[in-house]
């Protein structure tokens, strides 16, 4: 049997790297000192990269570069700089997240090969569609997908020329990635700029279930479904660990290739996945690819479980047995260190040598031999050689104007005269063509591509005073549609299937009321949002869900992207407008006071920011309430999704409190403790802005706003009518609120 899969593997530093190629990785994603989702890992450097794609291509290996966070405004040029020197190095892939970055590969480095991270959120059919015409190659689906819906996404993949990754062995998030953002509002180091704190590994003060992890899941791993997940059709899988030793990647990379050969040779797999019990893991679950989601994916302790494991294995009980299988595993991870010592000693990266060797006598042409340890060729100048005037060519002057082929891929060892006449010379313009036939031949013969200047977006102005939206999210609230002026938004449930006919009713009895699409639309709950979408023909929606984002302008919708698609700069307000006649977008509320204002605009793109809303940490398809408040189901069925409400906070270990609220037809959230409140931004950035937006659904945290919610949009009305003592009597009215994120921002 073909091997179907690419076997895609961390790549945290260079001896990880190095171990992964050994391991017989076929892929390896990485990242720079910047720009990427994991700033904890070592990473490497630019100067690294090159060796490294050399020693990698070599063994057959590609490169996959990951640049997967959003991008500040501030942050462009640099990252412009960095475009400009990565397109001309072979990489063979680059990872991202900002929708701002998929618009400047697609439009000024078509050279680059897109692949679409797990931050994107992409979960269902509308998804790939969105991410194909922003020019992904491949997406990595969302972790918690089980395989039939794996299998229709990556059907549709296939259908528009995508490839689709797994992630199939490592941590397992709580939350959904992207979507979460407990580290960034609780300490400033966001998931969406690589630097998680992991706050879901943090042990909290015991909850009433008598758990003092609540929030923590085994690792992921499909060792035994490979059978499943080829029937899928699943091009490539993905092992996450960048922040993982090398002896880790090694050991987990060599364990999937050999089960990978033995089912693609045999059409059988192992069951033992000892090996991988050896090296860090919190055990191991498979149950969000079955589609088993249940309490047996929780562990109650964050640290390695290797022992834990083996003792129970061999049903040790005796602290001197403990200790036993402690050196026994503390000699064999020393055994595998040593051993992948070994392995990689002789891999180099380092530049690779260049001796230039110059010939040549008047009348002559001026040959250059070039020479690395891989190549051999001659370039010769299409001029003669004459007799020196004010200019000789001597070995000042050739190494003047051949030093920039010392660069970060080749090292000049040599530059030998010893051929070449004296008192010769020939002109600067045929010195430079003949470096660039060397650089021309080094580049494997492919031409350098020239830098692009990004040239930044003018400043734009919103006309006339900005609006303001209210959110609401059950039927007792419409009277506010009567009463107020605000445009009013309804948050629709994640699961619209099973409400599709009082969602119909409610929208065809009200019809001034702007559908709010939820972040997470999965199978049936995404073909019944596009069903909605097209019966009810609204005259404009927000969504977080970018799927329904493609539905809306492929229907001719008006559509504003909501505040968790995470835009941070100008050029993703443009993809938005360019690629999808985007009527408006929400600003994240991750960012500051001066970052927002670097923000350019787009056109007559309409600008939203949300001034009032309960802060949402994470949401996750699993159940939050299994640790804390204890459930009687084992596993999550239908009816969790579609009839479950319920709330609890539990709080750290640091008196830090957060609330977990299931509302009905919703997957779990969890939420800050206070509601974020920002009057300030009315003033700090005028003529920004179209439209404030405040949140007044009934999720239950520790500020209070009266149950008046006619006078809370009266107030805030108020406040964008310039009354100037209406920010101190929302102030006064709703307490216990936070601007924390509006202060410190990414």
């Amino acid at each position: 049997m073909k091997n179907q899969f690419e076997l895609l593997a961390p790549g945290g530093d260079i001896d990880s790297i190095k171990a992964a190629i050994v391991a017989g990785a076929d892929a390896i994603y990485c990242g720079l000192d910047h720009f990427n989702a994991r700033t904890r890992a070592a990473n490497i450097t630019f100067e690294d990269l090159h060796g490294i794609l050399r020693l990698a291509h070599k063994h057959d290996c590609q490169i996959f570069l990951t640049l997967n966070i959003i991008i500040l405004e501030s942050e462009l040029p640099a990252l412009i700089r960095l475009l400009n020197e990565l397109v001309n190095t072979g990489i063979d892939g680059v990872i991202v997240q900002d929708l701002g970055l998929f618009y400047i590969l697609s439009r000024y480095y078509k050279s680059l090969d897109v692949h679409a991270s797990t931050q994107v959120t992409t979960h269902n059919e509308g998804q790939i569609l969105f991410l194909n015409k922003l020019g992904a190659g491949r997406t990595n689906l969302s972790r918690e997908l089980n395989i039939d819906e794996i299998k229709q996404l990556t059907e549709l993949s296939h259908q528009n020329d995508m490839m689709t990754e797994v992630f199939v062995h490592g941590s397992n998030c709580i939350g959904f990635s992207g979507l979460c953002y407990i580290s960034s509002a609780h300490g400033g180091n966001s998931g969406n700029r690589g630097r998680c704190s992991q706050p879901c590994r943090d042990q909290y003060q015991t909850t009433r279930a008598g758990k003092d992890f609540p929030l923590n899941l085994k690792d992921n791993s499909a060792f035994s479904d490979i059978a499943a997940l080829a029937d899928a059709g699943v091009d490539s899988l993905k092992i996450e660990g960048r922040i993982k030793k090398f002896h880790y990647v090694y050991t987990v990379v060599s364990s999937w290739r050999e089960q990978i050969q033995r089912y693609c040779q045999y059409s059988s797999v192992k069951s033992d996945n000892e090996e991988l019990y050896k090296v860090f893991n919190r055990d191991f679950t498979n149950s969000y690819l079955t589609g088993d989601i249940n309490r047996n994916m929780f562990i109650d302790n964050p640290r390695d479980n290797s022992v834990q494991y083996f003792t129970d294995l061999k049903g040790y009980t005796t602290e001197a047995e403990i200790q036993s299988v402690k050196k026994a595993l503390y000699d064999e991870k020393t055994e595998i260190i040593q051993t992948v010592e070994q392995k990689i000693s002789d891999l180099d990266i380092g530049k690779i040598p260049l001796n230039l060797t110059f010939s040549g006598t008047l009348n002559t042409p001026l040959l250059i031999s070039v020479q690395t340890p891989d190549k051999h060729f001659t370039v010769q100048a299409d001029t003669a050689l004459f007799s020196a005037g004010k200019y000789t060519l001597d070995d000042a002057c050739i190494e003047q104007r051949f030093k920039s082929l010392n660069n970060a891929k080749h090292h000049l060892t040599e530059l030998n005269t010893d051929k070449l006449d004296s008192d010769l010379f020939i002109s600067f313009k045929a010195l430079t063509a003949l470096k660039n036939k060397i650089e021309y031949r080094l580049n494997d013969e492919q031409a350098i591509i020239k830098p692009i200047t990004l040239n930044k977006l003018p400043k734009q102005r919103q006309a006339g005073k900005a609006r303001l939206s209210v959110l609401i999210g059950s039927s007792k609230d419409l009277e506010l549609c009567d009463t107020c002026s605000a445009d009013i938004y309804y948050q629709l449930p994640d699961c619209i299937e099973s409400q599709y006919g009082e969602l119909i009713e409610l929208f065809s009895n009200n019809e001034g009321l702007i559908p709010w699409f939820p972040s997470i639309l999965i199978g049936e709950n995404y073909r019944a949002a596009v069903k909605l979408l097209e019966t009810i023909k609204p005259r404009l929606i927000v969504t977080n869900n970018s799927g329904i984002a493609h539905a809306a302008y492929e229907s001719g919708i008006d559509w504003i992207a909501g505040p968790y698609l995470n835009i941070t700069n100008s050029y993703s307000l443009l993809a938005l407008k360019e690629e999808f006649n985007c009527y408006g977008s929400f600003i994240s509320n991750e960012i500051n006071r001066k970052q927002i204002k670097h923000i350019a605009g787009c056109g007559d793109m309409k600008l939203y920011y949300s001034i009032f809303h309960p802060i949402l940490l994470l949401s996750s398809r699993q159940c939050l309430f299994h640790q804390t408040t204890g459930c009687r189901k084992e596993s999550m069925d239908a009816d969790c999704l579609t009839e479950c409400k319920k709330s609890v906070s539990i709080m750290n270990l640091k008196d830090t409190s957060f609330v977990i609220d299931k509302q009905m037809g919703e997957h779990n959230n969890m939420y800050g403790s206070q509601h974020f409140l920002n009057t300030e931004i009315v003033n700090d950035i005028p003529d920004m802005f179209s439209g404030f937006f405040i949140d007044l659904r009934d999720i239950r945290t520790t500020t209070r706003a009266g149950r008046d919610k006619l006078k809370i949009v009266t107030l805030f009305e108020s406040l964008l009518e310039g009354h100037c003592d209406a920010a101190t009597e929302l102030h006064r009215l709703i307490d216990h609120t936070t601007d924390t994120q509006y202060k410190k921002g990414l």
